[in-house]
């Protein structure tokens, strides 16, 4: 129980503290006009609350990562908790808030465009590729997540016409997520997310509450392995936990909400506080599903990260309580996969430049965009949750980059995003090289290639800042420097 809340508090420690370094560093001047301000159409550059914002990006970066990523890190034990906290705060809330706030000054262009704006022309159009995959991947994955939970919760009504309700609930879901995509932002996303919030909070209380109720005896720090197949620590919990420590699908929901801040100032609040809260909803999936379950090797024998969700809610909250934190549950990956496709949208305009504020032009990258994830449901859950994880990963590791390169461009100290991408170039080369869908290189190989590409990428990046290159790495720039 001590290591649990003193996670929480170091948590919300670290969104005072190190929260307002990150702010300081990056350079936060409220005296700039936002795009929200500058080029506010009705569709995608709407001005919104603070608090409006903040839930949203909440929601939309709260998928099912940092529930059905926590449950798979919890195979390790409590030492899960520590890649949480401290991936939180020094990596995942700094990537966060840079790749929002660097879009503020570039009017709101998504992350593509920075990367190409920073980091050069190479590395821009990878990255619309990158991106655009890892989004529609995004949007794949958090319909089928959903839709097989709400089975789970309703009866096959449809019996005489499908085998089973899922293949509805996915039809439900793609419905939504295409609406979502092509209607303003403060129509349907701006309007439902809220009720969406009260419900993960409740699924999130409502969990920690069942445990200390009940009794059960929360595990304390172990730096052991426990993980029941004897599976390494380095790099697989790293991406496995994924999005509730770090994850580059944050940086493509980020200039989404961009385009709707207001004033800088609440950049912290809203890109580095909704990662915190994010962390904090990790945190409590990782202790329940090891709480609940007693030990790692009962966890893994329980079945599916969804099956998890489902026992341990029903166990501990009940009939009516477990079907609220289930739905909980669900709002995550559809809060998430709705901002993916309409980020992705988003993004294929801005590499072709083509407005988004007519419904048709919108239809125009919409439809085909819908028919290929459509397709893609069709092939194995498993096989795409570990591709998005790495892709994921490496996605972060990018964006932290960039990050550099924007704080070396203003002569300002980089280490706060420099050592998190260094570490995180360490954990995606590596796992490509060892995971079976890569290339399944030895450990002892893999990981020594991993870190040996990390050095060599500081190294290179060290000698850009010794020489002043970074400055103007990006000059066939296809964004401005910076807007005032």
């Amino acid at each position: 129980m001590i290591t649990f809340w003193s996670a929480v508090v170091l948590l919300i420690l670290g969104y005072f503290v190190y929260g307002l370094i990150v702010e300081k560093v990056f350079g936060v001047d409220n005296s700039k006009k936002t795009p929200a301000v500058r080029l506010q159409d009705g569709v995608d550059y709407v001005p919104m609350s603070s608090w409006r914002i903040f839930l949203i990006q909440f929601l939309n970066i709260a998928g099912l990562g940092p529930i059905f990523g926590a449950i798979a890190g919890a195979y390790w034990g409590p030492a899960a908790y520590l890649w949480i906290v401290f991936g939180t705060i020094f990596a995942g809330g700094v990537h966060d808030f840079f790749s929002g706030m660097m879009s503020a000054r570039h009017d709101g262009k998504s992350v593509s465009e920075l990367v190409g704006n920073y980091l050069g022309k190479f590395a821009y159009v990878t990255m619309v590729l990158f991106s655009i995959v890892l989004l529609v991947l995004v949007g794949v994955v958090f319909v089928k997540g959903p839709a097989d939970l709400l089975h789970s919760l309703t009866p096959n009504w449809l019996s005489g016409f499908v085998k089973d309700n899922t293949l509805i609930w996915i039809a439900l879901v793609f419905v939504y997520y295409f609406l979502a995509t092509m209607l303003p932002i403060d129509v349907l996303i701006g309007r439902i997310y809220p009720l969406f919030g009260l419900l993960l909070f409740i699924m999130a209380v409502g969990l920690v509450g069942g445990i200390m109720l009940k009794g059960y005896p929360i595990p304390e720090l172990t730096l052991q392995n426990l993980h029941p197949k004897h599976v390494a620590i380095f790099p697989f919990l790293f991406i496995s936990i994924a999005c509730g420590a770090i994850s580059g699908f944050h940086s493509t929901q980020s200039p989404i909400m961009a385009r709707c801040l207001k004033e800088e100032k609440y950049g912290r609040r809203i890109f580095y506080g909704a990662m915190v809260g994010e962390g904090i909803v990790a945190l409590i999936w990782a202790m329940t599903a090891q709480t609940f379950f007693g030990s790692t090797e009962a966890l893994a024998a329980a079945g599916t990260p969804a099956v998890v969700v489902h026992k341990a809610s029903f166990g501990l909250l009940g009939t009516v309580g477990g079907i609220l934190a289930v739905l909980g549950v669900i709002v995550c990956p559809i809060t998430s996969g709705d901002t993916a496709f309409r980020s992705a949208r988003l993004t294929i305009a801005d590499c072709l430049n083509f407005s988004q504020k007519e419904n048709l032009k919108r239809l125009c990258i919409a439809v085909p965009m819908f028919v290929i994830a459509i397709g893609l449901t069709f092939i194995d859950f498993n096989i795409l949750w570990r591709y998005f994880a790495w892709s994921n990963q490496t996605l972060a590791m990018i964006v932290l980059w960039t990050g550099s390169a924007f704080l070396v461009h203003y002569n300002r100290s980089h280490w706060i995003t420099t050592i998190p991408a260094t570490f995180m170039s360490a954990v995606s080369v590596a796992y490509i090289l060892q995971a079976k869908e890569g290339f399944k290189i030895s450990a002892d190989i893999s990981n020594v290639i991993g870190i040996v590409f990390a050095i060599a990428l500081f190294a290179a990046f060290m000698y850009k800042v010794s020489r002043k290159e970074t400055r103007h790495v990006g000059s066939t720039s296809r964004i401005p420097v910076e807007q005032h």
